[in-house]
């Protein structure tokens, strides 16, 4: 089991930078695949970006290649998202996951993990 904590939320102006950070306690940390996942009002939630376990390979969704980048220290236990050049439509809950079930991959499909953090609010105003 694993305990997942967001921070790093906040309310920003377009074209300006956040950077988001998961805490995660409990199992090795080393040992999860990880997410970031948002969810907007009114919207469903979304992939955002993905990290493999040892952090190799990363993953993103179309909207956000270029301005965003994940990153984890597993010696810390815990995984970024940096986010540049911010825009309106990027203001959501963000989400960390992670998942037992991929040992060399990631996955844009939320079933796929097991645990989630309760989210930070990011607000983006034009």
């Amino acid at each position: 089991q694993v305990q997942l904590v967001e921070s790093g939320g906040g309310l920003v102006q377009a074209g300006d930078s956040l950077r988001l950070s998961c805490a995660a306690s409990g199992r090795t940390f080393s040992v999860y695949a990880m997410a970031w996942f948002r969810q907007a009002p009114g919207k469903e939630r979304e992939f955002a970006a993905a990290i493999t376990r040892i952090g190799g390979n990363t993953y993103y969704t179309d909207s956000v290649k270029g301005r965003f980048t994940i990153s984890r220290d597993n010696s810390k236990n815990t995984m970024f998202l940096q986010m540049n050049s911010l825009k309106p439509e990027d203001t959501a809950v963000y989400y960390c996951a992670a998942s037992l079930r991929m040992d060399r991959g990631t996955s844009d499909y939320g079933n796929d993990y097991d645990y989630w953090g309760q989210g930070t609010q990011v607000t983006v105003s034009s």
